[in-house]
């Protein structure tokens, strides 16, 4: 241990426990290996606030952060849960659950959320800083690429892992992962086929076979995805992260029933995921079961209620559920206490505007559901922080009530977020489904003339020397009018000066390959398609790019 005695005195961890005997003990196991800079959370809310502040080299997170007491709050898995979802901590944080042998739903908890490490009590003080040591070392080989992924450079990373597993076979597993996880972020989903099936090869690990899931699911071959996850279950049936995919693909099937019962089986199993009770409650809305669905907003609504990231919208969910149940009084005092406990949110206005009109339906009145509908059209003109699904849902109800103005106006801000969860195409089939193609091709219109304009606002970027703020404009009319020549035209265009002038752009060069295809589709003899088309090629022999 006293080797890594000097190593150790720089290392930063933070302790998160709520038992203030045990936080002391590990600070001694700490001290003991030479680990003095040492700092403590007692709740799962005040890791969040001091890991946003600052990072630290190791978290060691106690699994049951209610001290076995049962006091409310979220456990390490929700805590890991909520700092791997929400970019807390970078992907080479070392996280290191402590939970007992004899809690083993806890241990699958935390196996799923993979923390670095999970280290079953009681344990010496020389295990745990051999658990350390061990992060570390893999930390230490794995930073560099994952350096060049924070830089910007996938690609690069990508050549990083395959020369460090040569180099470095102790971790060659490690490097061929995110080396696959690379390939599927830049949409090159063969390649990452192709790792996944050469780690499976060589050992048929049960991440390795979902990783290879998942990249069959992306190339569209759902029906081998099932056919690999459903065997994949049987032989794993604690690989969480299986069921998730399983139930996405059976819903992108449209067989919803058999995605509610892959929820429930992976529920049965490990009841603690948010994200996975608030999904099995929106696919049991749509097979129409209530119950089922009540059951899991009401778990959503209960374990979120100690989360940094509490959502309103959970409680609308929760509502829809009681009022198709037929339970409005039920539904009331959910809406009352999501006024209660929420206050400060930036969805809660339209949230709870949207579910008293949901009350107002449910109890036959019309006028008063209007209202509601008009005050939750308000809060988003204010700027309220909705989902894009529930934009849809909202642009929904506006239509049922004749409010065509609004419904436009509210999916022209679904389309328009930030996240760019509606895409025109999906917009327009909101309208179609409701019987309204006249205002799909009304909505159409706005969104080319939109794109016109920022076409005109790209070109005054441009002049101006700000490339890539031109490209960014260009995409955000390309998402408006993705059909329309002369945005993608002026998209590739765009993109290639940027690439020319800046640097070679992995995904904004797939895009160009992306949109020239298009453009040959729609128009292979269009005066410009040659010209961009050499372009490209020059900027790939400048920055050295096979073709």
């Amino acid at each position: 241990m006293q080797e890594h005695s000097q190593l150790n005195s720089q290392l930063s961890v933070l302790v998160v426990d709520p038992n203030p005997g045990i936080r002391a003990n590990l600070q001694n196991m700490l001290n003991q290996s030479g680990i003095t800079r040492v700092e403590y959370a007692v709740n799962a809310g005040t890791a969040i606030k001091q890991l946003a502040r600052r990072n630290y080299d190791v978290v060691l997170c106690e699994y049951d952060l209610g001290g076995g007491s049962g006091s409310e709050g979220q456990d390490g898995q929700q805590l890991l849960e909520d700092l791997r979802h929400h970019k807390i901590i970078p992907p080479w944080a070392i996280f290191i659950m402590l939970t007992s042998e004899a809690a083993h739903d806890k241990v699958i908890g935390a196996a799923e959320l993979q923390p670095t490490e999970y280290v079953l009590k009681p344990f010496t003080a020389e295990a745990l800083n051999q658990r350390i040591q061990r992060a570390l070392a893999r930390r230490t080989a794995m930073l560099p690429a994952y350096q060049q992924v924070a830089q910007g450079n996938p690609q690069a990373a990508i050549r990083t892992c395959i020369d460090a597993a040569n180099t470095q076979p102790r971790h060659a597993a490690d490097f061929a992962h995110l080396r696959a996880e690379l390939h599927a972020s830049l949409k090159e989903h063969e390649q990452a086929e192709a790792v996944y099936r050469q780690l499976i090869a060589a050992r048929p690990l049960g991440w390795a076979r979902l990783g290879l899931a998942r990249s069959l699911a992306a190339q569209g071959r759902t029906l081998d995805a099932i056919d690999l996850l459903e065997q994949l279950v049987r032989d794993n049936p604690r690989l969480m992260a299986a069921y998730d995919l399983l139930a996405r693909c059976f819903e992108e099937r449209g067989e919803h029933a058999q995605a509610q019962k892959t929820l429930e089986e992976a529920v049965g199993i490990s009841p603690n995921m948010v994200r996975r009770l608030r999904k099995l409650g929106e696919v049991a809305l749509e097979t129409g079961d209530i119950a089922a669905a009540e059951k899991s907003f009401k778990q959503v609504v209960t374990r979120s209620r100690y989360s940094e990231f509490r959502n309103p919208e959970d409680h609308v969910n929760l509502v829809k559920a009681l009022v198709r149940k037929g339970d409005a009084q039920s539904a009331a005092g959910v809406v009352r206490d999501m006024e209660r406990s929420l206050r400060g949110t930036p969805e809660l206005d339209a949230c709870v505007a949207i579910s008293n009109a949901l009350l107002q339906e449910a109890g036959g009145n019309q006028a008063g559901a209007i209202a509601g509908l008009r005050s939750a059209v308000t809060a988003v003109r204010a700027g309220s922080a909705l989902s894009p699904g529930l934009k849809v849902g909202l642009t929904r109800s506006l239509l049922e009530h004749r409010m065509d103005e609004e419904a436009s106006e509210v999916m022209l801000t679904a389309m328009n977020g930030q996240d760019g969860g509606v895409t025109a195409q999906q917009a327009m089939n909101v309208f179609v489904k409701a019987g309204r193609p006249d205002l799909a091709d009304g909505m159409g219109k706005q969104l080319r003339a939109q794109a016109q304009i920022l076409l005109g606002v790209a070109d005054e970027k441009r002049n101006m020397g700000d490339v890539r703020g031109a490209v960014q404009t260009l995409l955000e009319a390309l998402h408006m009018a993705p059909g329309n020549l002369q945005v993608m035209i002026a998209v590739v265009g765009g993109i290639l000066r940027q690439i020319m002038e800046m640097g070679w752009d992995h995904p904004l060069a797939g895009l160009c390959t992306e949109q020239l295809e298009r453009i040959r589709a729609l128009d292979p003899a269009h005066p410009r398609l040659q010209a961009l088309d050499e372009e490209f090629l020059a900027a790939k022999r400048k920055y050295g790019i096979s073709t």
